[in-house]
């Protein structure tokens, strides 16, 4: 009894082609005899850049910018690691619901010791007197500089 063809589909999924395109173009290669090698190597390139925003939580008359946060996830920590980069002047601090939450129940790093190594000051709970007391530096007034308006919110 002969055996039924194997539908390109079949064929793909026996030997890890993603498309009946890829089965196709394998099953040419085979007729002509000439070796190839299927996904066997990787190539590492770089996404474009995209411009994205990041808008602030408060920003006091000092030039302190205050950014709250409950979870700080790896996006947040990414972005704010990228924000430092292009705006180096800028001063960003955080001020967490609990500054020794671990970042993940793997890590031992907490969201203070992240702040600490990657130079950013942090709080718990509440706005530390003194980081409102601050004088404002020419520095963090002219980094503010580099900040957009957005529309009218709460400000006091």
């Amino acid at each position: 009894m002969k055996r039924k063809a194997l539908s390109k589909a079949q064929v793909g999924a026996k030997y890890g082609f993603r498309s009946g395109l890829e089965v196709k173009v394998a099953q040419e290669l085979d007729a002509l005899e000439v070796p190839y090698t299927y996904e066997q190597y990787k190539l590492k390139y770089e996404v474009p850049a995209r411009v994205a925003t990041y808008t602030p939580d408060y920003v006091l008359p000092n030039g302190i910018v205050i950014e709250t946060k409950g979870r700080f996830l790896t996006a947040d920590r990414q972005k704010h690691l990228l924000v430092k980069k292009d705006h180096p002047d800028l001063d960003i601090r955080f001020v967490f619901s609990n500054a020794n939450t671990r970042i993940s129940k793997q890590s031992k790093t907490t969201y203070a010791i992240w702040c600490e190594s990657h130079g950013f000051p942090f709080a718990s709970k509440s706005i530390p007197t003194d980081w409102l007391e601050e004088a404002p530096t020419a520095e963090r007034m002219e980094a503010l500089k580099s900040l957009i308006p957005v529309t009218k919110k709460a400000s006091k």
